[in-house]
């Protein structure tokens, strides 16, 4: 047996099986729990760069990985990885790793410390699943596993009732939105008596586009909008993201950027042959100057540190959209495509890896705060770079990231998409680059408040544990990686994930 052919099955099924397990490790340690999960995201993250080197190897050919009987052709398994599906993982694997190791001193004072990393595991098999399936089904499966996991992170804190009802609305709102995935997965199943996402591709752009796919494409819109944080979908955001414990905010990051895997995948490999592009796209840059605007703003008039954060994230947000919407609405012109569209796209791309790990870190900063101060209120903090040195420089890093000032990585995708959307609507590209100097106004807010001024003496304010540093260190390391180096990033990660959506998905295994 060749273990390399069952890679990608058991990126998904080893943290699968390790959820299981976790428990058990809780009755020989209180700490064992920990280590394992630990342990075991960093096989996995092993397993992902792996495959990676596979996906890169085969230049626009996806890896088909089918499990089940080759004879049926309806409930069996079918994993189609491509170059946007293992650029999505990479994510989910660089993040998951760091709030695991990030999260062992966070979490060490609360009890059931076995369930809190159950959950961390089955949110990646969740987020892993969404962007590796190749059917539809198992893409709502996954997406399901996903919110129920994040749901239970969000409440973990039971002391505090402020994380019920964000758990609670998160879970409404996610149970309505995995009905309407499923709706749209029934209306597919109707047409065509099939599941596999090319062979669905396939029955849209052999007919005419009737209302049942046109009644699909708004309910797959709305959902994975939903799923991202997108306005005007964003209502539980900002709560989720703020009452999520420790470093969990920061894999929520990484979680809801699945949804954008599925709303870009819905685009360019299920719609592509019959939608008006033009249409559509505008569909995608009305939600991204929607997210950019009014997250900003709403961050602006924050007193909670973790609550400002989570409008930003939904901000940030915006800039994907935005560049991906633009390549959507130019997909029918070959020469504006190509003139300025793929690189609209590869912004947007490539901001989707740099918000992960700058929006990550800032994220597992704000939970370093509150661990050592007890607030979030940034009017109850101040002079915290006397004695959290290692926190303010992280801080730092991601702050000026966020804000796109050069030569952080967030300046390197934001200027692609500055440029490249000047250039099909300059009114739009002005918008995003007043958006970077509210970001810069904001996080200068914030570090002069927390960081600033004469030393607090009636906090307690010393560095954090090791393990939480080394969480933010991993999540910078990358940083300063991309910083450097962006136009080797965006040659070896960005452009074959930009190819690898508009090549669409060949259909697997013949179904």
């Amino acid at each position: 047996m060749n273990f390399t052919e069952h890679i990608p099955i058991l990126v998904i099924a080893l943290p699968l099986f390790a959820a299981f397990l976790t428990p058990l490790m809780g009755k020989i340690s209180r700490k064992a729990p920990r280590y394992f999960a630990t342990a075991v995201f960093v096989i996995v993250a092993f397993l992902v760069v792996l495959l990676a080197n596979m996906v890169y190897s085969r230049g626009t050919e996806p890896i088909i990985y089918t499990l089940g009987s080759q004879n049926d052709t309806i409930f069996r398994i079918v994993l189609e990885i491509d170059a946007f599906s293992i650029f999505m993982a990479l994510i989910m694997a660089i993040v998951s790793l760091a709030v695991s190791i990030y999260s062992w001193a966070f979490v060490d004072k609360y009890s059931g410390q076995d369930k809190f990393y159950t959950l961390l595991l089955l949110v990646a098999v969740g987020s892993y699943g969404m962007v590796l399936t190749g059917d539809m089904f198992n893409l709502f499966v996954f997406f399901e596993i996903s919110s129920i996991a994040l749901c239970g992170l969000v409440a973990f804190r039971t002391e505090r009732g402020e994380s019920f009802e964000a758990a609670f609305k998160y879970m409404a709102y996610s149970t309505i939105s995995g009905l309407l995935l499923l709706f749209a997965v029934g209306i597919f199943y109707s047409q065509y008596g099939v599941l596999n996402i090319a062979k669905i591709a396939e029955g849209v752009g052999s007919g005419p586009f009737n209302e049942l796919n046109k009644i699909a494409l708004g309910l797959l819109v709305t959902v994975f909008a939903l799923k991202a944080g997108s306005v005007p979908f964003h209502m539980t955001t900002p709560d989720a993201y703020s009452e999520a414990p420790g470093g969990v905010a920061a894999l929520y990051v990484a979680a809801s950027q699945a949804g954008l895997y599925a709303l870009f995948r819905t685009c360019f490999t299920i719609y592509r042959p019959v939608i008006t592009t033009e249409t559509i796209g505008w569909v995608v840059i009305i939600l991204g100057v929607l997210s950019m605007f009014v997250g900003v703003t709403m961050a602006l008039v924050q007193k909670d540190i973790k609550r400002l954060m989570a409008y930003h994230a939904i901000s940030q947000t915006g800039y994907m959209l935005l560049g991906v919407g633009v390549g959507i609405a130019v997909l029918g012109n070959p020469a504006a495509l190509d003139a300025y569209g793929k690189m609209a796209m590869e912004g947007g791309i490539f901001h989707i890896i740099n918000h992960a790990m700058y929006k990550g870190l800032l994220f597992l900063t704000a939970a370093a705060i509150f661990y050592r101060v007890g607030t979030r209120n940034l009017n109850e903090m101040r002079g915290l770079a006397h004695t959290m040195k290692f926190t303010t420089i992280f801080f730092m890093i991601g702050a000026l990231s966020i804000a796109g000032i050069p030569p952080m990585n967030g300046f390197s995708s934001k200027l692609m998409i500055y440029e490249s959307v000047y250039q099909f609507s300059p009114i739009l590209s002005a918008i995003a680059m007043l958006v970077s100097v509210l970001t810069l106004a904001s996080f200068v807010k914030v570090f002069y408040s927390a960081f600033m001024g004469p030393k607090n003496e009636k906090v307690d304010a010393k560095e954090v544990p090791m393990s939480m540093l080394v969480g933010m260190a991993i999540l910078t390391g990358v940083i300063i990686v991309f910083s450097l180096f962006p136009g080797l990033v965006v040659d070896t990660i960005i452009k074959p994930a930009v190819e690898a959506l508009l090549h669409g998905w060949p259909i697997a295994g013949g179904m």
